[in-house]
């Protein structure tokens, strides 16, 4: 498995355990009900064709997890033991199944490969988990749809839950034309604190991530952030991010924005209060105002909902706030898969830089923020090979190569002048 695949599965399955680790207070109820749940669920699993995750597989995540010191490399996906063996059932086996599926509908795994043993099937000493791989790839597990229960919540602490989503924005004069705009909002559960808003001139996963890195420079960061199913809050970089910094990442389903409650409610506050009042025509200057109005007025002002005001409510839990690391920027770094070509070189959007000699022929990670070129980082097996340097073509005219040697920059007196040509020996 490649290294972009082991990640994309290690965040899938940090989704998976979100609620349990970092600080997780759930009772022993709560845990349970909880595993249940995820264990019933049919899921998206990147790279396979299974769609559900065992009780067991859960907790020896949450154990990995948690011994690791929160490591997301932990949940990277390890080589089968028993890699290259006949895992496949033969027909007998299949028929048999199916059969048993068909005499006992609700029966469960355990029970069916009991009666099987029983009636004295060959196949009765099959494992479980290839039972239950079969029937779901056969879609014969048949789970039944039970009644949606939906309650109003609060999350008890400031930071335990961030509801974030896109409002459309007023058109304004930008670079002298007339453009949408779109705010970006982060709000804090417990407190009804806005921690962070803001308005771009377009609803991507760049635009959302810098309004996100500010949100987590101004308030810390949160345990869970709750978001909408759209396209930049789906993306890989998001996922990382979130699971890098153990922050658990949750989608409302989709067409059902109900538990996105309060992010709503407050933009339906800035349609009524704060746009009629605004009188720029800039970008700069709706931000600057906007910012201005949550500090000197909706933050600071008594909330319907609690009684108390969002910035004193959530000063009160101050001590429950995980504080951002020193190295917040690193975690939002985009990754480019890249090989490292002959001449030692790896092109990134436009940019041409040089790589390590031993590393001719392989696929490389490249770590780096948009327009921020200078500081490229190289990781090859998790390693890092520190920042590239940016190829000097000038420069290269002067380099000796050797077959087993890294280049070695000459003088330029052993090079020919501009518009001089070599001449041949006599």
């Amino acid at each position: 498995m490649k290294e972009q695949q082991k990640k994309d599965v290690a965040v899938f399955r940090f989704g998976i355990i979100q609620d349990f680790v970092n600080g997780s207070k759930l009772d022993y109820g709560k845990r349970a009900k909880l595993l249940r749940k995820k264990c019933k669920r049919k899921w998206d699993i990147p790279h396979s064709h299974r769609t559900s995750v065992s009780r067991g597989t859960i907790q020896r995540w949450i154990r990995i997890y948690e011994e690791s010191g929160s490591a997301l490399e932990s949940l990277y996906p390890k080589g089968r033991s028993d890699k290259g063996k006949l895992r496949v059932l033969d027909g007998e086996a299949c028929l048999t199944l199916k059969q048993m599926r068909t005499e006992m509908p609700n029966a469960t795994v355990p029970f069916i490969l009991k009666t099987m043993e029983e009636r004295g099937c060959t196949s009765s000493q099959l494992p479980p988990s290839t039972v239950y791989r079969f029937f779901h790839h056969n879609d014969l597990m048949r789970p039944t749809k039970a009644r949606e229960d939906r309650r109003k919540f609060e999350a008890e602490h400031p930071n335990d839950i961030w509801q974030s989503d896109v409002m459309h924005g007023p058109h304004l004069e930008i670079d002298g034309k007339k453009r949408k705009t779109y705010l970006i909002a982060f709000i804090d559960d417990h407190s009804r604190l806005i921690v962070h808003g803001g308005f771009y001139t377009s609803e991507t996963t760049r635009s959302f991530m810098h309004a996100f890195e500010q949100a987590l420079l101004k308030r810390g960061l949160p345990r869970k952030l709750y978001v909408d199913n759209g396209s930049a809050f789906r993306s890989r970089q998001l996922m990382h991010t979130t699971a890098s910094l153990g922050i658990a990442l949750w989608h409302s389903r989709a067409y059902k924005p109900q538990g996105r409650g309060k992010i709503e409610r407050f933009f339906k506050t800035v349609r009524s209060q704060f746009l009629p009042g605004f009188t720029g025509n800039s970008l700069d200057e709706i931000n600057q105002t906007f910012e201005a109005w949550l500090a000197s007025d909706y933050n600071v002002r008594k909330h319907s909902a609690t009684g108390k005001k969002p910035l004193e409510r959530f000063a009160d839990g101050i001590e429950c706030i995980r504080a951002t690391p020193d190295n917040l920027k690193n975690h939002f770094r985009k990754t480019a898969r890249r090989k490292i070509n002959r001449d030692r070189t790896i092109v990134l959007d436009k940019h041409l830089y040089e790589g390590p000699v031993a590393l001719i022929g392989k696929q490389v990670d490249l770590l780096y923020h948009e327009n921020e070129y200078d500081r490229v980082e190289l990781r090859y097996k998790q390693k890092s090979y520190g920042f590239l340097r940016q190829v000097d073509l000038h420069a290269n005219c002067r380099v000796k190569r050797d077959k087993n040697n890294d280049p070695v920059i000459v003088s330029s007196d052993e090079t020919p002048l501009s518009g001089q040509m070599w001449e041949a020996d006599s």
